[in-house]
């Protein structure tokens, strides 16, 4: 039997068995942070693409299924419902590593990126740990790249996070438009809109074209891979003193 934990770990009764007597709520200190499937012995970090409605959210998610098929071990899933639809695949990246022996596996996810779509983005964003922000670097679409960050704010806020709290990419997409004489966004305007948190690294991009698509998402892996792995050290850290503590009162 499989006991889930919505947003925070699995653990399986056998590992409960062994720490029969100490109490659940020892286990709470793993709460928002990457799932973590003992029977398949897998870190399951999930990472959403965020941004204004017809950004090239879905577009990056396509080049990236069509490019790196030998790491996916899903079917791209596309959610059609009234409120918008949405895509995810699972991403088995390379030359990773293990995380204290655990392998990783990657769900990428995008969001409905219009307004009326708030509740699905929402919930899409639920146990996320880690965000690409795909900004249109057209010039007019500059007030809704302003509105939408101000949207994944308020949304991160619903769940107790702070944007500087989560790993985050930043993807100025559509930069293949200039050569057909569309009116682009500067690149330094679009740092002082949408790049406003300390080093946060960010990429000009063309999803249509594959341009820094892939780096992109090579850059979300390895620093939510590294933030996962602090808050994993941290938790065991915290969670032996606890333990510790629990049996002594045994």
């Amino acid at each position: 039997m499989i006991f889930a934990f919505p947003g925070s770990i699995y653990l399986d009764s056998n590992l409960c068995n062994r720490w029969r007597g100490i109490s659940l709520a020892s286990f709470n200190i793993f709460k928002n942070m990457a799932l973590i499937n003992l029977k398949k012995n897998e870190f399951q970090a999930k990472i959403v693409y965020y941004g204004p409605g017809r950004g090239g959210k879905t577009t990056n998610l396509e080049y990236i299924f069509k490019r790196s098929a030998k790491h996916i071990n899903s079917n791209m899933v596309t959610l059609n419902t009234q409120e918008g639809h949405t895509l995810f695949f699972d991403y088995l990246p390379f030359d990773i590593g293990v995380i204290n022996g655990y392998n990783l596996k990657v769900q990428l996810y995008t969001v409905p990126g219009q307004l009326k779509y708030r509740a699905t983005r929402r919930v899409l964003l639920r146990g996320a740990d880690g965000i690409v922000f795909v900004a249109d670097a057209m010039a007019v679409r500059r007030a809704e790249n302003i509105v939408t960050l101000q949207n994944l704010k308020e949304d991160l806020a619903y769940y107790k996070k702070r944007i500087e709290q989560i790993p985050l990419v930043i993807q100025y997409n559509k930069m293949d438009l200039l050569e057909k004489g569309i009116r682009l966004l500067p690149i330094e305007t679009l740092e002082k809109d949408i790049n406003r948190i300390p080093n946060t690294p960010s990429f000009v991009a063309s999803a249509w074209q594959g341009k820094n698509v892939l780096a992109t998402l090579k850059k979300i892996i390895l620093t939510t891979v590294a933030s996962i792995k602090n808050d994993f050290d941290s938790a065991k850290i915290r969670q032996n003193h606890r333990l510790n503590s629990e049996v002594v009162n045994i």
